[in-house]
């Protein structure tokens, strides 16, 4: 009785998760990434060079955006019209950008991202799950097969066909669910560790980590009580992202006018922009930028970084 419980129970948790993994829409950038009608025309008219720059220096001057090109110019998706918000990438086979892209599987037909993570993991855990049970409960029958305890009936064989499906199905979903298990430790989608987020001043492969607890909070939310469950519970608005890179010396913001630090932590300087609630929420035991200190990393950044070239990228 207890297994056929334990057998329903991870059954209705796998197709559950396996529904929201699929029909759950991604999210797009909201309307303020998108470029207004006279910059289109003018992106379309002007050659590449300062007047494009300028445009999209205008446009992303109050969006909370830390991440660039390799280049250093305002990461921009011409298909889409937008500055794209941090983590977020155009998928070629959804055409369409995706915020805080993950990858686009072919298994489920959709793009795995900001909206639809965390279903994608409990999918994955649960198709483990069933598998492994599936494969424990029919050991003992497996093993009569081959020491030739069953009936000689078309059953055995259908027995057979089941272990090894379920065993090998788990052992490539270990993999893939310790992978992603991995990535949620490190606040990291698969595209970043293809290709790491490039910021303002330097190249950080981990400048989205806040450690392993917040990591783990930022998909699965604060309430532990959904963390099992297909229900989205996910922090933030896929948008904005908290980053150990903001304010990473404790004395910066005690610093009159923010320069001394700024000078002794050239590497990690970061854009003065400001923290949404659901950045803020993650940072409560960091210090908060000061206004001197804002405005002193906008001059630097603005004397370090005199002209930002339009760089398209998917």
């Amino acid at each position: 009785v207890v297994c056929l419980v334990a057998y329903h129970i991870f059954f209705m948790l796998f197709v559950w998760s396996y529904w929201k993994t699929i029909f759950t829409l991604p999210m797009n950038p909201s309307k303020e990434f998108h470029l207004s009608y006279s910059d289109k025309e003018t992106l379309e008219r002007e050659p590449r060079g300062e007047s494009q720059q300028e445009v999209l220096r205008r446009a992303a001057k109050d969006l909370p955006i830390y991440t660039r090109t390799m280049s250093g110019a305002i990461r921009y998706c011409d298909r889409c019209h937008l500055v794209k918000p941090d983590r977020c990438h155009h998928c070629s086979v959804c055409d369409k950008c995706i915020l805080k892209m993950d990858h686009h599987c072919p298994w489920v037909n959709n793009c795995v991202g900001f909206s639809n993570y965390k279903f994608f993991l409990l999918f994955l855990a649960y198709s483990l799950l069933y598998c492994l049970f599936i494969a424990a409960t029919d050991l003992q029958y497996f093993i009569k097969f081959w020491t030739n305890g069953l009936p000689d009936t078309q059953a055995k064989f259908h027995i057979m066909f089941l272990f090894f499906a379920a065993a090998m199905f788990s052992v490539s979903l270990s993999s893939l669910f310790g992978y992603h298990c991995w990535l949620v430790s490190k606040n990291k989608s698969t595209l970043e560790v293809f290709r790491a987020p490039i910021f303002r001043h330097r190249t950080d492969k981990n400048g989205f980590s806040l450690g392993f607890s917040k990591n783990l909070r930022q998909v699965f939310g604060d309430e532990k009580k959904y963390w099992l469950l297909p229900v989205f519970s996910s922090l933030g608005d896929g948008c904005s992202f908290p980053t150990c890179l903001v304010n990473q010396d404790p004395e910066q913001a005690s610093t009159p006018g923010g320069l001394n630090s700024a000078s002794k932590n050239e590497n990690h300087l970061f854009p003065a922009k400001p923290l949404r609630d659901s950045q803020s929420h993650l940072l409560t035991d960091t210090p908060s930028w000061s206004e001197t200190t804002a405005k002193a990393e906008k001059g630097k950044v603005g004397m370090s970084n005199p002209a930002l070239t339009m760089e398209n990228e998917t």
